[in-house]
């Protein structure tokens, strides 16, 4: 399991993930600097809708490896097809670790507070995201089972 360091964006519920890529990205980087985080050679695992050139150049030009599920788009090209599902097949598990970003997203869900957003600040609601993330990462480090509520 890892540890959540949220570097997130936030924006208006309209806009897509796929456009907050770069901002989030480089909250990433900058997050992992000022933690002194060796991050350099770590897999980047996103899903399928984040599946483009650009973004695979722009994660391994920051020296990460990027694992990102493969989106066929309607290639009717087979060697293409082969070529890319063959790629893929080689980092296969370390996607198969995602689960535990995806797990992550569902222990958010469980703050009432952070499912929908009551307030009106955005320091307040994320205020109330870091203390909910500190107090996932604490179930982690102290081994304590069980809920907790904001």
């Amino acid at each position: 399991m890892g540890n959540i360091i949220a570097p997130f964006v936030i924006k208006p519920v309209n806009v897509h993930d796929t456009k907050l890529f770069n901002e989030s990205f480089i909250n990433l980087l900058e997050t992992a600097y000022y933690l002194n985080l060796e991050i350099d050679k770590s897999y980047f695992t996103l899903d399928s809708g984040f599946d483009s050139e650009v973004n695979k150049a722009i994660i391994s030009e920051a020296e990460l490896i990027p694992v990102i599920k493969f989106n066929l788009r309607g290639l009717k090209d087979r060697k293409k097809i082969n070529r890319i599902l063959y790629e893929f097949e080689t980092i296969e598990f370390i996607y198969k670790e995602r689960y535990k970003i995806e797990r992550c997203f569902a222990w958010e869900d469980v703050y009432r507070k952070l499912v929908i957003r009551y307030e009106r600040l955005q320091s307040t609601f994320m205020g109330f995201r870091y203390l909910a993330y500190s107090m996932i990462n604490s179930r982690w480090f102290f081994g304590k089972k069980g809920g907790y509520s904001l």
